[in-house]
């Protein structure tokens, strides 16, 4: 499901590339916090359920989708292994949980979204999105 060049993307936050791994980490935690507070609104749930669940399926291979649960109780004790494993698993290649993550970072994030703090930068690739309350077909 991959396009080619995925990898390459870099993500912006300060003038710095932030891999596509670092950006689904960044949205779980932010997920997670915002997911806390009785004022979330649904649609930053359902992005945070949406995000959650692509993120176990990656790791499900690996058998260690229970990182994710463990990275919601504690993100900054868990930030760098839930990396690793998304790393190991092949996320940074995988374009539906990179865009989930912005997705759900539009939304806890509007200002730093606008102004271009999580901005895309893929090379290479075909039927790639990012936002929300996108639709997309391709036909290849």
């Amino acid at each position: 499901m991959s396009a080619p060049g995925v990898g390459a993307s870099g993500l912006s936050q300060g003038g710095e590339k932030m891999d596509p791994v670092t950006i689904v980490v960044t949205a779980l935690a932010a997920g997670a916090g915002a997911g806390l507070k009785d004022s979330a609104s649904a649609a930053v749930n359902d992005a945070y359920t949406g995000l959650k669940s692509l993120a176990k399926k990656r790791l499900a291979e690996r058998r260690s989708e229970m990182v994710i649960d463990r990275h919601a109780e504690a993100p900054e004790t868990w930030n760098d292994t839930l990396a690793g494993e998304l790393t190991a698993a092949g996320a940074q290649e995988d374009e539906r949980l990179v865009a989930a993550a912005l997705d759900l970072l539009s939304l806890t994030d509007k200002k730093g979204f606008q102004a271009g703090k999580y901005q895309v930068q893929i090379w290479d690739s075909q039927g790639v999105q990012s936002g929300h309350g996108n639709v997309q077909i391709n036909t290849w």
